[in-house]
């Protein structure tokens, strides 16, 4: 875990000061160091380009970015930090009154110190950010403003990676890598998600294909989709936007407008193991990328992994959200616990009890706990007689995990082991015997 946070701290160390958006080359090159840890095919949509309801807009690069107050002093530098421009600003260079230039500035009176994040994607509009305590000091008088900056015909461009597995059916992590200077709101998915890929792609065999996709918020995920929806409606079992996943805060979770598919459940039970955590039901007025894949014409089944879900941070959407509010022993754990819903999908399997009337006997087949005297059995019996009564072909593990209450991985590996004691029988013969069963831990004795 240590390890493995360190190499994410040298990844945020550059990705931190490229100055991303919805286009341009700070999002290319953002992409392109993710890519030394999840090698990545780019998608571009080109200026212009109808997808769905939506037009892509111009290609947006800014230089420089500045006001001058009539004392000449300089504020709201950009190259200072990259929140003091308003994303997507178009070029100004003239001086203005300051009653005319109040409109265009915009801060925070409940966090006085803090740098908002604020954009105008599809309104040619300009602007700059700075803390409330410095707007109040601005006097009267002429402002010099510069931004330096240009709208133009490019792409929207999008990061995809897909691991193949034994099946066609598939699993999806996806993240947003469009919001410059912001750590838990932004840089934390996408590095999540590219170390995911990293453990992922070590394995050498994978029950499902992992599809993996970093783009940017709503015309990115609406331009995939208008690529790959029609694919994800045939192949998709279980998505995940991941999102907010640096902070200390508890695990969260919020379901898909499907509510109780194989992606929400799995999270459930995940997080119910791991201890204190927060499921939020589906809401399509609030969140990210999920609102695209969970809209009604495409219905898919992602669900969103978070720690302190948006917005419910104070430091959300300003310069607070900052290096020393994250951790990286936290975004380690977060890679490992996303890399949780990857096991607990595989390992779901529908079993079949051979011994359907009354119970098997388990002494001869050296399963019983022989000591006597006891009130309680212990825990691998109970667990062994939960998974013999609801194996019966109907329930998958899932289903005996949340009926039983007990662990998932116990459930998998005591399936496992009553698999090899010949009592039960995976209804999907090939996922069971395809090689898989060792490399995913089934069959260490409970």
């Amino acid at each position: 875990m240590d390890s493995l946070g360190k190499r994410m701290e040298s990844y945020f160390d550059r990705l931190w000061p490229l100055n991303r958006s919805i286009t341009g080359p700070g999002l290319r090159d953002s992409l392109g160091i993710l890519a030394e840890v999840m090698p990545m095919e780019r998608l571009r949509f080109p200026t212009g380009s109808r997808v769905f309801d939506w037009t892509v807009p111009r290609e947006w690069l800014a230089r420089e970015a500045y006001f001058v107050d009539p004392n000449g002093v300089r504020h709201a530098d950009f190259k200072t930090h990259n929140l003091h421009l308003v994303g997507y600003s178009v070029p100004v260079t003239r001086t203005m009154p300051y009653d005319e230039l109040r409109p265009h500035l915009y801060s925070l009176p409940d966090q006085p110190d803090a740098i908002p994040y604020v954009t105008s994607y599809y309104e040619d509009n300009w602007g700059f950010c700075l803390p409330h305590n410095e707007l109040l000091q601005l006097p009267e008088g002429q402002y010099e403003v510069v931004i330096d900056s240009e709208l133009h015909d490019g792409h929207v461009e999008i990061g995809e990676a897909v691991l193949p597995g034994e099946s066609s059916e598939e699993v999806l992590f996806t993240s947003y890598l469009c919001h410059p200077s912001l750590a838990n709101n932004e840089l934390s998915g996408p590095l999540v998600a590219a170390f995911v890929y990293d453990e992922l792609s070590r394995r050498t065999c994978r029950r499902y294909t992992y599809r993996f996709v970093l783009g940017v918020e709503t015309i990115g995920t609406i331009c995939y989709l208008s690529l790959r929806g029609d694919h994800l409606k045939h192949h998709l079992k279980a998505g995940y936007v991941l999102t907010c996943l640096g902070d200390p805060g508890c695990f969260s979770y919020k379901a898909s407008r499907l509510q109780d598919c194989l992606a929400d459940r799995a999270a459930r039970i995940l997080l119910r193991d791991k201890g204190d955590h927060i499921v939020f039901p589906f809401d399509p007025s609030s969140g990210s990328e999920e609102r695209q894949y969970n809209s009604p014409g495409c219905n898919l089944p992602v669900g969103v992994l978070m720690r302190t879900r948006y917005a419910d941070f104070p430091e959300y959407h300003t310069s607070l959200d900052n290096k020393d509010f994250i951790s990286f022993d936290a975004l380690a754990e977060s890679v490992e616990v996303a890399v949780g819903l990857a096991d607990t999908v595989e390992r779901n399997i529908v079993w079949r009890n051979v011994v359907q009337f009354c119970e098997p006997q388990l002494g001869k087949r050296g399963l019983y706990w022989t000591a006597r005297g006891q009130k309680q059995p212990p825990q691998y019996l109970r667990t062994i007689k939960w998974l013999l009564n609801l194996a019966d072909g109907d329930h998958d593990l899932l289903s005996i995990a949340e009926q039983s209450g007990h662990r998932y991985t116990d459930l998998v590996k005591t399936a496992e082991r009553l698999s090899a004691a010949g009592l039960l029988d995976p209804m999907d013969q090939e996922v069971h015997f395809n090689g898989c069963r060792a490399q995913h831990g089934g069959n260490e004795e409970t």
